[in-house]
């Protein structure tokens, strides 16, 4: 063999071996599998499922007005928001045949009166002549009764006059306690018959919040329970209610039930303004809330993934479910404020497995990425 054949040979093995050491550093390094997670923080512990219901202030006493006589009102004397203190005249209704009657009366009066004369002076007489044996003995029988009855028809008359001259008083309506207007159901110029609601008072004093409270909420409202009360009108106020009162049957149209939380007096207070009442569940339990998702069965026990962020791994914990709530899972007992669990792809959790944090990457994940491209330089 020539020594141009011997270097010939020489050269296709070294440029072989350069090409095999070549396609060895181009190999990429086969980087571990990290598995995106949702995850969810704890936060701190709640008391229970919050029963919250909106409702109105109002006066506990309200009194809706009305007439004791028919008739047709001739002025409305208030209007919506005026106050109003007892003997106030709120509206009047039209007096003529009321005025009449008390007419009539006086004038039945006055002929009871003669009446009354007239039957004494007959008995007087009968007695004198029955004294002398000159009437009988029934003649002064006989007037002796008409003048009693003479008497009954005075003491009638009396009334009749008397109860006439409160019909005509009856024509104006009278506000018999101190409150605001809160309402007006009849107008000048209408006819209401007796009794008809014409204006509505709210009486001063306690005042209250009446709320909507479905049946499956229903049994955590009772007469005496504490609740707490805030109101839009004002962020900063919160006071303490207590249930005053709980319907005992639900409405037929919107099928919940009325309650009644009494307030204590604050000046801040206005009729009308929406409150908001708060209450919580009886014999609930301190919890943690989390996710739905991020509770699972390992072992027949309930259990959560802790992520470890500095490892960048994940491991179970079994916990206790206290229940539910309305954003999640309630849990008693097993997880502490500030920790991380998986909350979405449970299944695919296994004890140590690597996981990829939303917002944070672990440093051996960022090591390999910077040592890719340097590899890949030296091809």
């Amino acid at each position: 063999m020539s020594n141009f054949s011997k270097l010939s040979l020489g050269l296709v093995f070294f440029s072989s071996l350069a090409i095999a050491g070549c396609s060895e550093e181009k190999k990429p390094e086969a980087a571990e599998v990290l598995r995106p997670v949702k995850v969810a923080e704890i936060g701190a512990a709640d008391e229970g499922r919050a029963l919250v219901y909106s409702g109105s202030v109002r006066a506990r006493k309200q009194m809706d007005l009305g007439f004791r006589v028919a008739g047709k009102i001739t002025e409305r004397l208030v209007d919506i928001g005026d106050r109003v203190t007892p003997g106030t005249v709120l509206a009047r209704l039209d007096a003529v045949d009321l005025q009449l009657a008390v007419r009539r009366a006086e004038a039945d009066l006055a002929s009871a009166e003669k009446q009354v004369e007239i039957s004494t002076l007959a008995r007087r007489r009968a007695e004198n002549l029955a004294s002398k044996n000159i009437a009988p003995q029934a003649e002064l029988e006989q007037s002796t009764l008409a003048a009693d009855q003479a008497v009954s028809a005075r003491q009638s008359a009396v009334s009749a006059l008397e109860q006439a001259r409160n019909q005509v008083a009856y024509a104006e309506l009278k506000s018999d306690v101190n409150g605001i207007v809160t309402g007006i159901s009849a107008e000048a110029g209408q006819v209401v018959a007796a009794g008809t609601a014409v204006i509505s008072v709210a009486v001063d004093g306690e005042k209250e919040i009446e709320i909507a409270v479905p049946e499956n909420d229903i049994a955590q409202f009772r007469p005496g329970k504490t609740v707490s009360a805030t109101f839009w009108s004002y962020r900063d106020l919160t006071l303490e209610g207590k249930v005053r009162e709980v319907s005992g049957s639900a409405n037929t149209q919107s099928r919940t039930f009325t309650v009644r939380v009494s307030l204590p007096e604050d000046e801040q207070l206005r009729l009308g303004m929406t409150g908001m009442i708060t209450a919580r569940t009886d014999g609930a339990v301190a919890a943690y809330s989390v996710p739905l998702a991020a509770v699972t069965e390992k072992d027949g026990k309930k259990i959560v993934w802790i992520v470890d962020k500095a490892k960048g791994t994940v491991h179970s914990r079994a916990v206790t479910v206290a229940g539910f709530a309305d954003d999640g899972v309630r849990i008693a007992d097993g997880v502490k404020p500030g920790e991380t669990v998986v909350a979405a792809g449970t299944q695919f959790m296994a004890e140590d497995m690597k996981v990829k944090v939303p917002g944070a990457t672990t440093a051996e994940a960022e090591g390999k990425t910077q040592t890719a491209p340097a590899s890949a330089d030296r091809s």
